[in-house]
């Protein structure tokens, strides 16, 4: 028997198996990629594609795309379609974009996209999960011979700047603001290295806050970083502020590219007030203060570090996951309880009370003989039990005495756990 039900089962999920596959069988899927091979921040477009030998009745819907080690955007799906033994066949494209930031091998995932198409002979559109194949990235170091720190990969790159002061009217406790924003093709903010401010003698620098923006189209992705520093001068004389090299590696022509922001001069003049130079290196101090604080509560959830809610959230999900198992378990007895209570002589007793308080006469006798059935009586009849537990009022003139019941069954229920002790003391184990 269990042998020709095994066999049964196993042909059955053959079955389905078969007819899974089969419905799927005008479905198909591809993965390729722009490069095989590439450096930290170089982007590699993947091509994701999707074809039916129907058509499709619903766009679509990659899910959500996590590659571990990169950043990845998802520009745009395209209709297109190709030709398969001289038959047309209908597809759709994902274009993704992949930034690693890591070097050494990554993974494009598998994935399971959700597509709505007939199958064949029908009209009516079915939901199907086409399945792609993982593709390997090789992701190679920042050259030796480059700074790691100023490392950025983009097509193009522009830098501009400017201050904010008098640079030809400066003296001993003024402050000049300078700001640098830059803007580059083919990447993402997170991959534009902060700018390193040169140390100067007799100056002060109290760096801003960074500004950071991706600006994504259908075809394409640039980003943008704004960062700038105030430079408090502390004593008289020349300053020279540097000259500061910004680059870039262009991966298409292979090149090192380069923008220079030319040295500045400033001639800083004596103040008679050197006073103000402390109240103002104070206020500078204070508004850097301020910032620090801005930035790591940017990086509080809920007032918390991420490390603390990460803490109270697994105590969260572990307290809810313990709660849920109590209530199961309560609700597991209670069920087993209210089962063993339904088929009780109690339960049936209390009907018998409640029908009682109705002065239903027809109910209250119903109830009554169901109660009495329930007992353990040699007699299983309503006179034999008042005789022996009860008074003779009890039924007489047709006056249910609700009291008067319970204190008669109260006697019966002691009666009976006395019998039970009886016998314990006779048993005798052998």
């Amino acid at each position: 028997m269990v042998i020709v039900f095994k066999k049964h089962i196993s042909i059955f999920i053959i079955v389905l198996m078969t007819v899974s596959v089969f419905s799927q069988k005008h479905l198909s899927s591809s993965v390729s990629l722009s490069k095989n091979s590439v450096y930290v921040g170089e982007p590699v477009q993947v091509t994701v594609s999707v074809f039916t030998s129907t058509w499709f009745t619903k766009g679509v819907n990659p899910g959500n795309i996590k590659v571990n080690g990169a950043f990845t955007v998802y520009f745009r799906s395209l209709s297109t379609s190709k030709q398969v033994n001289g038959k047309t066949i209908a597809g759709v494209q994902l274009f993704f974009n992949v930034f690693p930031h890591e070097d050494g091998a990554i993974e494009f995932p598998p994935l399971d996209i959700e597509v709505e198409t007939p199958d064949f002979g029908g009209y009516k559109g079915i939901r199907h999960i086409v399945k792609t194949n993982p593709r390997t990235i090789n992701v190679k170091p920042i050259p030796a011979n480059f700074d790691a720190d100023d490392w950025l990969v983009t097509s193009w790159m522009s830098a501009t700047e400017n201050w904010n002061g008098d640079l030809k009217n400066v003296k001993v406790g003024d402050v000049l603001e300078r700001n640098i924003s830059r803007n580059a093709s083919n990447t993402v903010s997170e991959l534009i290295p902060p700018i390193k401010w040169d140390t100067i003698a007799n100056v002060s620098l109290y760096p801003a806050r960074s500004s950071v923006s991706n600006n994504k189209t259908k075809t394409s992705i640039s980003a943008t970083r704004s960062e700038g520093t105030r430079y408090l001068f502390e004593n008289e004389g020349t300053v020279v502020i540097p000259k500061m090299e910004l680059t870039w590696y262009n991966p298409y022509k292979n090149k090192l590219y380069k923008k220079t922001m030319p040295e500045v001069i400033i001639n800083v003049q004596p103040n008679p007030d050197l006073g103000m130079l402390a109240t103002v290196k104070e206020q500078l101090e204070k508004s850097k203060t301020a910032e620090e604080s801005q930035e790591e509560k940017a990086l509080t959830i809920l007032g918390l570090t991420i490390k603390q809610f990460l803490i109270l959230l697994a105590i969260g999900l572990l307290s809810l996951y313990l709660s849920i198992k109590l209530m199961l378990l309560v609700l597991k007895s209670y069920k087993r309880k209210r089962a063993v209570y339904l088929n009780s002589e109690k339960y049936y007793f209390d009907l018998f009370i409640k029908s009682i308080r109705s002065k239903n006469q027809q109910e209250i006798q119903k109830t009554l003989y169901r109660w009495i059935d329930m007992l353990h009586l040699d007699e299983p009849t309503i006179s034999n039990f008042v005789k022996t537990y009860g008074i003779e009022s009890m039924i007489e003139d047709k006056i249910i005495n609700e009291k008067e019941w319970v204190l008669a069954r109260k006697k019966y229920i002691s009666r009976q756990k006395n019998n039970i002790k009886i016998q314990n003391s006779l048993w005798i184990n052998p």
